[in-house]
């Protein structure tokens, strides 16, 4: 065989195995997301050292499919490490996280936890500025990102209807042609919550959602997050405890890199330790 036969099989392996590729069925994230035991994340025995630090500590915490959970505690807590484990963007010194029964977090990337339906929103929002509402929300859609699709693609009826819903949803549908740069901070956060929910995600992990809202806007946002949860599990950080107050459903408290107390506000509330960590303090 000649060099420009054994060229042009190569390029015909490459080209079948494309095709192959292209042809065999993905599994969907529904069948590989098992939820059938009621919980959706499962931490386990987390612990995150940085510098001798431990930033979680053995820490165990479960959330349950559809559920709004509030977690709360000091500065230094590890609620945000936590959040990073989830995402992947931490990776702990032993432990194990899984998402559903079967999905070892520990063993994805972030972008396939992000696509596999874990959504991260972080305190301060990042939007286009100078694309309006729609175009954000429709840059978020969860569609075929490649570069062919992306070119020639046209959004869909269903797709339409569904941006339309977000729209709604988060209360902006008369700034749907608004630059996003020009919105009020309340209006942003609820752009940017709207554009990880085109993602269609199974889990929100929402990081201080009200800092620096007015009343109104908490008030707002607290409805927007109530209405969230049920179809998918909502996570929030928050410091506000007011605003937990107004959704709080089941609260855990972090301290020292573990969970410190779990149940409802009134619960927690009442409990002398949390009122000497934090609640007190």
């Amino acid at each position: 065989m000649n060099k420009t036969t054994s060229k042009r099989a190569r390029r015909g392996l490459i080209e079948r195995d494309r095709v192959f590729e292209f042809l065999i069925e993905k599994p969907t994230r529904d069948s590989l997301v098992d939820t059938g035991h009621g919980n959706i994340l499962y931490l386990e025995d987390i612990t995150v050292t940085f510098d001798g630090f431990k930033a979680l500590n053995e820490l165990t915490l479960y959330v349950e499919t559809g559920e709004l959970r509030c977690i709360i505690g000091p500065n230094g807590a590890g609620k945000t490490t936590m959040m990073d484990v989830i995402t992947g963007k931490t990776r702990p010194d032993y432990g194990t996280a899984f998402y559903g029964q079967r999905l070892d977090l520990l063993r994805l990337s972030e972008p396939e936890i992000a696509d596999l339906g874990i959504g991260r929103k972080f305190q301060k929002p990042t939007v286009f500025g100078s694309h309006t509402v729609f175009e954000n929300l429709e840059l978020a859609m969860a569609a075929d990102k490649r570069v062919w699709p992306t070119l020639f693609s046209k959004m869909s009826g269903e797709q339409r209807d569904g941006l339309d819903e977000v729209l709604e949803l988060i209360g902006l549908v008369e700034k749907v042609h608004t630059a996003a740069e020009t919105l009020s901070h309340g209006q942003k956060q609820w752009l940017e919550i709207g554009m990880l929910i085109m993602q269609n995600p199974l889990v929100l992990l929402v990081d201080e959602p009200v800092a620096g809202m007015t009343k109104q806007e908490m008030e707002t946002t607290a409805e927007l997050l109530t209405n969230l949860a049920g179809e998918r599990s909502v996570v929030v950080v928050e410091h506000d405890m007011e605003f937990v107050r107004s959704i709080a459903r089941r609260v855990t408290v972090l301290h020292e890199g573990r969970v410190l107390a779990e149940g409802n506000m009134n619960a927690i509330q009442s409990d002398p330790k949390v009122i000497e960590v934090y609640l007190g303090s």
